[in-house]
């Protein structure tokens, strides 16, 4: 009859206490019939295995420990490999190779490279916490854009530079005699979406005809700039100026003296703009 020895009978009273206790748990459950079952083996196997009997009751419970303390850390270790209760794996374990500290080593290797992840990860926050990095970041950036170009202007005393093609506020224009270019063919008001603009005509007495009312309500205009791209004497034109917000309805209501007065104040620049523009058109 095999003796198990003092460190066998410790470890038997450690299965003892895991299979009485009461736990609820699913996982503890499974831990206390593994237990059954290597009882139940060992005790069966350390009888008729000779090789068993030959390796002393130390190694025997060095195995039995070793066995225990698997089962009940497999969650936290995540230790890979067939589970205790599987007939074959207790025929390839119960020999000499089985006691190898193989797979502690490998615990323990995995064990020192998380402490050591741990570690790293203190010591990057406790060089941030006491050098301000985080901050010292966020100036650098400050700082880059400080000493470059600024992007904004101080308008309205600066202003940005408007493209040629630009449509702001409407005018008609005259010829550099100071006659009226419209012929009032009324082409601008057929095309015009918005049907914004109004026109009058009558014929002078040397046969000419001329407009006697142009009117455009700037409520409407959609500054698509059909009109000026319709009118055939350049007579019609949306100019350079966007600045003329008013505090009432019926000072956007345009007739042809204040057509004509924006024509005469912004003539320099209408006129640069369309040469600059008559290659494209």
């Amino acid at each position: 009859m095999y003796d198990p020895g003092p460190n066998c009978n410790f470890v038997y009273a450690v299965f003892g206490i895991l299979l009485n206790t009461q736990n609820p748990s699913p996982f503890f459950r499974r831990v206390q019939n593994r237990t059954r079952t290597v009882t139940r083996v060992c005790h069966a196997r350390v009888e008729n295995d000779s090789t068993l009997n030959l390796l002393g009751s130390s190694q025997m419970a060095a195995f039995l420990a070793r066995k225990s303390l698997l089962a009940l850390r497999a969650r936290h270790l995540a230790v890979s490999g067939q589970g205790l209760h599987n007939s074959q794996n207790y025929a390839l374990r119960l020999n000499a190779h089985s006691f190898s500290t193989k797979l502690e080593d490998e615990e323990r290797e995995q064990l020192a490279k998380e402490i050591s992840k741990d570690w790293s990860t203190v010591f990057e926050r406790s060089i941030n916490t006491l050098f301000l990095t985080e901050m010292v970041r966020g100036l650098m950036l400050t700082l880059k854009y400080f000493f470059e170009t600024k992007v904004t202007i101080n308008y309205p005393f600066e202003k940005g530079p408007l493209s040629p093609r630009f449509r702001g506020e409407h005018a008609l224009r005259r010829y550099p005699t100071g006659e009226e270019r419209c012929i009032a063919c009324k082409l601008c008001e057929a095309i015009c979406p918005a049907q914004a603009i109004t026109i009058e005509a009558e014929e002078r007495e040397d046969g000419s005809r001329r407009t006697t009312r142009y009117d455009i309500d700037m409520t409407k205009c959609i500054y698509c700039g059909f009109c000026q791209e319709a009118c055939p004497v350049d007579a019609i034109v949306e100019g350079p100026n966007f600045e003329f917000a008013t505090e009432t309805h019926e000072e956007l209501l345009y007739d042809k003296e204040k057509l004509l007065e924006n024509g005469d104040r912004w003539e320099t620049e209408i006129a640069e703009n369309l040469r600059s523009e008559s290659l494209y058109r």
